[in-house]
């Protein structure tokens, strides 16, 4: 995979089960785009934020729905409010059937709701939809969002 292609994915996941799928998954396919997990809300606007030491310029993220501290949709409020960071690509994954959270997400701009149980033991299709995804989307550079200079 080419540098220029390379898509950073940010996994905000509580389950270390589904997590470690995930990761499965995308070993299993080849794809070497890296992960960096966190496992709430909170942690991940400190990541956003550059409140940690990495810092990712170009990224999508995978948001559980249901996590302690600070859950999907709260998050996808704060990420939806800023102006450094609105610009975020984000998917949802969730248990959840519920109507209402799922008008919700996509009142949020997710860019799918992705329900768990579909996806069953079978992560390698979420894989599969995200290197699609990044091969033909042209994300954005979250450096140019944030102020930053590109070097």
């Amino acid at each position: 995979m080419d540098e220029e292609n390379l898509l950073n994915i940010i996994l905000v996941e509580d389950d270390d089960g589904d997590a470690k799928a995930i990761r499965r998954a995308l070993n299993r396919s080849h794809i070497a785009n890296p992960v960096t997990r966190v496992v709430d809300g909170v942690e991940a606007l400190e990541l956003l934020r550059g409140e940690t030491t990495e810092t990712l310029d170009s990224y999508v993220m995978l948001i559980d729905l249901n996590m302690p501290r600070m859950n999907g949709l709260e998050l996808l409020s704060e990420i939806r409010s800023d102006p450094k960071l609105r610009a975020t690509v984000a998917f949802l994954l969730t248990t959840s059937t519920a109507a209402e959270d799922k008008a919700a997400a996509y009142a949020a701009n997710v860019a799918g709701y992705i329900q768990k149980n579909r996806l069953g033991t079978h992560y390698a299709d979420l894989v599969n939809t995200l290197d699609h995804y990044r091969r033909i989307v042209e994300l954005p550079d979250m450096r140019m969002q944030s102020g930053r200079v590109c070097d």
